[in-house]
């Protein structure tokens, strides 16, 4: 069986303009491709007709890059939204809480997703774990995520790679199955 035949939903975290601003992140952003493959993924699932949901932050603080306010808040050009497709906004690091989510899969009988988004340590983590919990068969593209340098406690520096490396690490086998694009591209 190919995915394709489970009706796998696409669900696309937070591909927002903001992120392009490294330095307000944490700076060194690994995976700098990974908005136009997620643009190439959104085409294909479009092309086989498949359910697409668009995530975004709206943060409450005035000053974020992903406040409403800002063009931040914007989706990547690579995954604009088409009208049709459902665009859910969020606060917290789940797409699942305080949105409907759930119920839209849940109404359209979907139990597989395929998860990709920014950034790979927070929204797409928080995310991920929690379509695991809720029992849904869950794909999580490596290539098509991005984290940025991260601080430790003691004000030690963590390279974006191994924070990216390290969340796949801790998802995989056990929330979600971690393939990279061209895998998931060969299973549709």
């Amino acid at each position: 069986m190919k995915l394709r035949d489970k009706k796998p939903a696409l669900v696309l975290i937070d591909i927002q303009k903001g992120f392009l601003d490294e330095d307000y992140w944490g700076g060194n952003r690994n995976n700098k491709t990974a908005e136009q493959i997620s643009g190439q993924l959104l085409e294909k699932w479009r092309a086989l007709h498949l359910p697409i949901f668009h995530i975004r932050h709206s943060s409450s603080n005035i000053n974020s890059k992903l406040h409403e306010t800002h063009t931040g808040f914007e989706f990547n050009d690579y995954v604009l939204p088409k009208n049709d497709e459902p665009v859910i906004t969020k606060n917290v690091n789940s797409a699942f809480i305080g949105t409907n989510l759930k119920e839209q899969l849940d109404h359209q009988n979907i139990m597989t997703l395929v998860i990709i988004g920014i950034t790979t340590n927070h929204c797409v983590s928080t995310t991920t774990r929690m379509a695991g919990n809720y029992g849904y068969e869950t794909y999580l593209i490596s290539d098509a995520t991005a984290a940025f340098d991260r601080l430790g406690i003691n004000g030690e520096k963590y390279d974006s790679e191994l924070i990216h490396l390290t969340t796949l690490a801790n998802l995989n086998d056990e929330f979600a199955v971690v393939w990279n694009s061209e895998k998931l591209l060969h299973e549709l």
